[in-house]
C-alpha cells in the first residue's frame, strides 16, 4: 500500500509538471491575458517581471512544488492565494462529485445484480443495452436534455443554480440536474462491470457448486458471487470518480454551478498557471485516496480469500 501511496504521489508529481508545460505551450500568458488595449511593450515587460513569468518554467515549478507540502498552492495572477479562491467553489464539486457517486455506485450495483439474477433473459438485454447507450452519451449532451425536460419544458426544477450566502447553492433542487448528468454516464459504465464480473464469479467452481446445492439464486447471487466480484468492481468505481470530477467541469458551467469549473475555465482563459495547478491538485488529491481506498478494499478481500 506504501508503494502505491507513493506511485500515485509521483503521478501526481508528473501530471502537474506537464500542467505547467501545457499552460506555457497556450499562446500568450497571464501578463497579455491581462493587459489592456494600449499598453506598451515596457508595461508588459513589468506585469511578467511581477508576476515571475520571466523566469525559467522549471524554477517557477520548483517554487511552486516545494511550497505544496505547507498547503501553500502560490498566488494566482490576480494577485489573490489560490487556497483563498478555491476555498468555497472546490467543497462545491465535492458535494456534487460525492453526490453522483454514491448514486453512482448504488444503481450500478443495483442494476447489474439484477441484470446477473436474470442471464440472458428480457431484463438482462435491456439493462445491458440501456446501460451501453447511456454511456455512449456525454455529460454535455445529458445535462441539455435535462434542461430541456425538466426546466423549459416543464418548470419542475431550476435552470440554473443561485448561491446562497455561504457560496452553497441555495436550494437542494438546485443539485438534482447536475448530479442526474454525471450519474447516467457512469451508471452505464458501471453497471456493465458489475454484470461482467458477477457473470465471471457464476463460472467458478464455488458458485457452481451453491447453484447446484440447489440454494436460490439471490442468496448465490449476493454471498457467493458478489464477495469474490468486488475487486473488479471496486477497480471499476473508481475510476470513475476521474471521470465524474472531469465531467463535473463541463456541467457545473452548463448549470451555472459554484464549483471549480466555472474558476478553471476562467483560469485557462487568463493563462493563470498556479490557479489551474491548484485546481488539479485538488481534483488529483481526491482521486488519489479513492483509488487508494479501492486498492486497500481489493487488497483486503484478496488476503480474505487466501
Amino acid at each position: 500500500m506504501a508503494g502505491a501511496a507513493a506511485r500515485r504521489a509521483l503521478l501526481l508529481v508528473v501530471l502537474l509538471a506537464v500542467v505547467f508545460a501545457a499552460v506555457e505551450a497556450l499562446p500568450g500568458d497571464a501578463a497579455t491575458a491581462a493587459a489592456e488595449r494600449g499598453e506598451s511593450a515596457a508595461d508588459l515587460a513589468a506585469r511578467r517581471h511581477l508576476l515571475g513569468l520571466d523566469r525559467p518554467l522549471w524554477e517557477r515549478f520548483l517554487e511552486w512544488m516545494t511550497a505544496l507540502p505547507t498547503g501553500d498552492l502560490g498566488t494566482s495572477a490576480q494577485g489573490r492565494q489560490v487556497t483563498e479562491l478555491l476555498a468555497d467553489p472546490f467543497p462545491n464539486t465535492l458535494l456534487l462529485g460525492a453526490s453522483a457517486f454514491v448514486l453512482t455506485v448504488v444503481l450500478s450495483l443495483a442494476l447489474g445484480c439484477w441484470a446477473a439474477a436474470r442471464p440472458g433473459r428480457l431484463t438482462d438485454r435491456l439493462i445491458g443495452h440501456a446501460a451501453t447507450a447511456s454511456f455512449a452519451v456525454p455529460e454535455f449532451v445529458v445535462s441539455v436534455l435535462l434542461l430541456l425536460v425538466l426546466s423549459l419544458w416543464t418548470g419542475w426544477l431550476p435552470a440554473v443554480t443561485v448561491t446562497g450566502a455561504d457560496g452553497a447553492p441555495a436550494s437542494w433542487a438546485m443539485l438534482i440536474m447536475p448530479v442526474v448528468a454525471l450519474v447516467i454516464p457512469q451508471t452505464g459504465w458501471n453497471t456493465r462491470i458489475v454484470r461482467g464480473a458477477l457473470a465471471d464469479q457464476t463460472a467458478t467452481p464455488h458458485v457452481e457448486a451453491a447453484v447446484l446445492d440447489g440454494l436460490p439464486t439471490r442468496q448465490v447471487l449476493l454471498r457467493h458471487a458478489l464477495p469474490g466480484a468486488v475487486p473488479a468492481i471496486a477497480t471499476g468505481i473508481a475510476t470513475s470518480t476521474g471521470m465524474l470530477l472531469g465531467g463535473a467541469v463541463v456541467v457545473e458551467t452548463l448549470f451555472n454551478y459554484p464549483g471549480v469549473g466555472t474558476v478553471l475555465a476562467g483560469a485557462v482563459a487568463a493563462r493563470d498557471t498556479p490557479l489551474i495547478a491548484g485546481v488539479v491538485i485538488c481534483a488529483g488529491a481526491a482521486i488519489s485516496l479513492v483509488l487508494l481506498a479501492a486498492d486497500l478494499l481489493r487488497a483486503r478481500v484478496v488476503g480474505a480469500r487466501a
